[in-house]
């Protein structure tokens, strides 16, 4: 017996991105699989009677015809086109995450009796096509998520059967479309720049202010607090001294993806657009956490972008914004200059989730630096080229690539902007060393 999830598939293959929809059938009623057997089984058979003059053959076809006949005779058949009950499609959620299962449920409304409803579906590529379950009129559906992107569910074509099964009718179901959030990047550490802008937030600031971090004592004034006098240091000067508190702020953070070209690991086979995605959600998720504004900008094809702001609905925001980076690379060198104010702040930092694979994105990166924007690059692995074995030349080749690749990231450095390598694990391996000072921008 056929497993229903691969009747409904027809023996296609998922997860394919252009799949292609087949057309659909001129409505009405046309006859089955089961009528189109049963007439080949009787043209066969009759056929082979003439050929051969073996009158005893058309005995093979009798059965055949009958039941065509009786198929065609009989009143329980489908009256009417089948259209969906209540008019939409019930989906259990619109969003998810990979790995998340997603439910979708409808029901048929047809005039007359039917014997069995039959479906083919042609699922989207962000999803996987893994229950089918019927029950009576109620069809149920059941997909898992697979890549992060905004896709179509994808099509149902159900077939309503008569009670005989030699005639049916097909309606076309459209599933709707679903948003597939990558999974973030775990990690808790935020670096900031050194200079902080004036909203309240929670790192401690050079200003001083109100706050909970000591950063030196001075002279007692009349009429300040009491309750702030440091008695050590009044003890050792013999005066007064009051304790100073570092202001706290919140940071101004950009997440610059680098959607240019989406690379493969040759040994892996990791995607780098994938990881880049998951890497700018978490750092995205990380300092949202920190209660700090957070913006994107996402620069290859077309640009997108959305203005720092705050809270944990927020995130959402931030990832809706460049799901739809897998369709737009294109060879395109976007001019930040023309981005408004609100979407890149003077002062803020930037986290540019890039694999270093494009001339263009260090276009864009010195043009940051020379806004005066702290930058920090995540450089994300895209593995060794594969070379022969015993081949000098390839061999030479690969240590020159190396060797191009360190100077590019020497050449950041000296521009002031730190490399952090994305080491696959948590953002706080790769942020560690960041936090031993805080950033400074480019060198003046």
């Amino acid at each position: 017996m056929i497993h229903p999830v691969a009747r409904a598939l027809g023996g296609q293959p998922q997860g394919t991105e252009h799949e292609e929809i087949p057309s659909l059938r001129e409505p009405g009623v046309r006859p089955s699989e089961r009528a189109l057997r049963l007439a080949s089984v009787a043209v066969a058979a009759v056929g082979l009677a003439l050929l051969t003059a073996q009158p005893w053959l058309l005995a093979l076809a009798a059965g055949p015809l009958c039941l065509l006949l009786f198929g065609a005779l009989s009143r329980h058949r489908i009256n009417g086109e089948p259209v969906l009950a209540g008019g939409q499609i019930h989906q259990s959620s619109a969003r998810v995450f990979e790995g998340e299962p997603i439910t979708v449920r409808f029901r048929l409304a047809f005039e007359g009796t039917a014997e069995w409803i039959d479906p083919g579906v042609v699922p989207g590529a962000g999803a996987e096509l893994v229950s089918v379950d019927i029950e009576g009129a109620q069809l149920t559906l059941g997909f898992v998520a697979r890549r992060w992107g905004r896709w179509p569910l994808g099509t149902v074509d159900v077939d309503v059967h008569d009670r005989g099964g030699l005639l049916r009718r097909t309606l076309r179901v459209q599933l709707g479309t679903v948003e597939i959030f990558p999974i973030p990047a775990e990690g808790g550490l935020t670096p900031v720049p050194v200079l902080l802008p004036g909203n309240l937030g929670e790192h401690a600031s050079r200003q001083q202010g109100e706050g909970i971090e000591v950063i030196g004592v001075r002279p007692f004034v009349w009429g300040e607090r009491q309750r702030r006098i440091n008695w050590p240091a009044t003890t050792r000067r013999g005066s007064i001294q009051l304790q100073e508190f570092a202001s706290e702020r919140a940071a101004d953070v950009v997440v610059l993806l680098d959607a240019f070209a989406d690379m493969r690991d040759p040994a892996t086979g990791v995607s780098s657009l994938d990881e880049s995605l998951r890497v700018a959600a978490g750092i995205a998720r990380a300092y949202l956490r920190s209660h700090d504004r957070v913006g994107v900008v996402s620069v290859g094809g077309r640009l997108h972008w959305l203005q720092p702001g705050q809270g944990d609905q927020y995130f959402y925001r931030l990832v809706q914004t460049v799901l739809e980076v897998r369709r737009d690379l294109a060879y395109q060198t976007p001019d930040l200059t023309r981005l408004p104010p609100p979407a890149l702040p003077h002062g803020a930092l930037v986290h540019a989730v890039t694999p270093l694979a494009d001339n263009r994105m260090m276009g864009v990166l010195g043009g940051l630096a020379e806004r005066g924007n702290p930058v920090v690059v995540v450089e994300i692995p895209i593995g060794d080229p594969r070379i022969s074995k015993g081949d000098h030349n390839e061999a030479l080749a690969l240590r020159l690539w190396r060797q191009d690749r360190a100077a590019l990231r020497f050449s950041l450095t000296e521009k002031g902007i730190p490399v952090a390598p994305w080491e696959g694990d948590t953002l706080d391996l790769t942020f560690a060393p960041l936090l031993r000072t805080r950033i400074q921008g480019r060198l003046r």
